[in-house]
């Protein structure tokens, strides 16, 4: 059985050991910055939408370009909170799996616990 290592005291040197080995996993603060960062891009994405229906609608005669604007701006649109919640699915995934994970490691310490304090493993419930 693999003996657990010591945490280190003190703010800096406890950082640093999270960042060193993986007993703290980090990744579920990091998937909020990368969350904003994907809505920073979509949120590019809907004013190059909307720049591009205006550049239409200005370049060309009167009505056909307001006909031809209007359908891009609602795609455009459309398309932009599709992605809007694709991509959140797609970060709430990812949580879930690092939740998931952190339950798991959570259960081991529980199970490794009551096996070092009666020498056997717990029964398993039949529920």
């Amino acid at each position: 059985m693999r003996r657990p290592l010591t945490r280190p005291q003190g703010p800096g040197v406890a950082l640093l050991w999270d960042l060193l080995t993986f007993e703290k996993l980090m990744t579920n603060q990091v998937i909020h910055l990368i969350y904003w960062a994907g809505l920073a891009i979509i949120a590019l994405g809907a004013f190059g939408t909307i720049g591009a229906a205006v550049g239409v609608a200005i370049r060309d005669p009167f009505p056909f370009g307001l006909l031809l604007a209007i359908p891009v701006v609602v795609m455009g649109l459309l398309g932009m909170a599709a992605l809007i919640l694709l991509w959140r699915s797609f970060c709430e995934f990812y949580v879930a799996i690092f939740k998931i994970s952190e339950d798991l490691a959570v259960l081991r310490s529980d199970v490794e616990a009551e096996r070092a304090r009666t020498g056997k493993p717990p029964a398993a419930t039949g529920t």
